[in-house]
């Protein structure tokens, strides 16, 4: 008996989103993905734009539905896509987010030392597709494979992973429209409709050079206006030394930071392997734990702990400096020396409350998975390549600025 179950989902940004197929029922089912509701997608941007509190489901599933749009897309221009090889890559970008720990990006790395969310999606989808008595068990393999761009058609992993795919599509249009940050605004519907694919690999019609030209200016524009603004890179810079003094206080032995949750297994055990990781335990901890936590460590006898926690629950954030050029020695001595006349506290306690740092973006890779433009004559071309195109080296090329950040008055 064929499947007739079918559910709408009413999205802000994209509107109707249709789900009909079992196994995607399945998984936004699952209690993995439903952790997603309690990920922030923005971590702590919304001390800043107060908007920005849409989660990591609601981008999920927004990419999913552009991966639909792209999906028939393409199949209308005759590519060849087949109905499990769809549902694959529909599985797959719904997934694709799944490895997120609490805050998303502010606390990757922080949580667990050196492993990516990437790859924890990964483990996750593979334990997905191992889980006895359940609807999803040998479902994924094919979504795993286009995941990992293990598959013979490139084009279906680019969507999922590239540089113009549609993870990258609905987060600039869904953190634009949450932030209120118009200059985000991107033409996804038109993108959408100018891909098509040649020689297995996703190319974009000529004709929609300039919608692809403005989605990377609004990429550039939301990244350092959005994405690393001082006050968002300030509070999550805060939060990221309220977790590492708390892990340190832990191998301490202060027993003062357990707060009967999950949370004090990831304190004490910074050091977990990939294949180690108990992807239970990890599924079942999220914004709401650290949160907790925080509000409890606000009065912990640890003047740095106590100190960092009522200053993020308050906004009374790092102050924070970010310019072009480093640091220099004057600048660094000034901060520290400031630092040392509010608080008598020693240097390592210190370099809590006081430190400097990079952050950097490449807006366009002008490497092997450049954005390719199927010209009117049927040649491919970079878009960098093109004449009269807006693509100039300083997209390409690295930025890197400098930051330091103090405690604020």
């Amino acid at each position: 008996m064929a499947f007739t179950h079918r559910k709408i989902i009413n999205d802000p940004v994209h509107g109707f989103i249709t789900i009909n197929d079992p196994i995607i029922f399945g998984i936004i089912g699952h209690p993995f993905y439903q952790r997603l509701r309690r990920i922030q997608q923005m971590a702590l941007a919304q001390l800043v734009y107060p908007g920005a509190v849409h989660t990591r489901l609601h981008h999920s599933l927004g990419a999913y539905h552009l991966m639909s749009m792209a999906i028939n897309e393409l199949k209308e221009k005759g590519i060849e896509i087949t109905a499990e090889e769809a549902l694959a890559a529909k599985a797959a970008i719904l997934l694709h987010d799944i490895g997120h720990g609490p805050y998303s990006h502010a606390l990757e790395k922080v949580l667990l030392k050196g492993i990516d969310h990437e790859s924890i999606s990964l483990r996750i989808m593979q334990a997905l597709n191992e889980e006895e008595n359940s609807i999803l068990k040998g479902q994924l393999t094919l979504a795993i494979k286009i995941f990992t761009n293990q598959y013979p058609k490139k084009f279906l992993h680019q969507l999922i992973s590239g540089q113009l795919d549609v993870d990258r599509l609905d987060y600039l249009s869904r953190d634009s429209f949450f932030t209120g940050v118009s200059e985000g605004v991107v033409g996804y519907e038109r993108i959408l409709k100018m891909l098509t694919v040649k020689d297995n690999e996703l190319v974009v019609e000529e004709k929609g050079i300039n919608s692809v030209e403005k989605f990377l200016f609004s990429r550039q524009l939301m990244y350092w206006q959005v994405y690393r603004h001082k006050t968002v890179v300030a509070s999550e810079k805060m939060l990221v030394k309220i977790i590492e003094r708390a892990q340190f206080l832990c191998n301490q032995n202060d027993k003062s930071v357990q707060t009967g949750g999950l949370l004090d297994y990831f304190l004490a055990n910074t050091s977990i392997q990939l294949d180690a990781l108990d992807l239970t335990t990890y599924c079942n901890l999220d914004d709401t734990d650290i949160m907790f936590a925080i509000k409890q460590w606000q009065n912990n006898n640890d003047t740095v702990l106590s100190i960092l926690c009522k200053g993020l629950l308050n906004r009374k954030c790092f102050k924070c400096q970010i310019q072009a050029t480093p640091i220099t020695d004057q600048q660094w001595e000034k901060a520290n020396q400031t630092i040392k006349e509010r608080f008598p506290l020693n240097a390592e306690d210190l370099a809590f409350l006081c430190f400097k740092g990079t952050v950097s973006n490449t807006l366009y890779k002008n490497d092997n998975e450049t954005i390719k433009i199927l010209l009117k004559s049927g040649e491919i071309a970079n878009i960098s390549s093109i004449q009269n195109a807006l693509i100039i080296e300083s997209l390409s090329a690295p930025v890197k600025k400098f930051y330091i950040c103090l405690l604020n008055e």
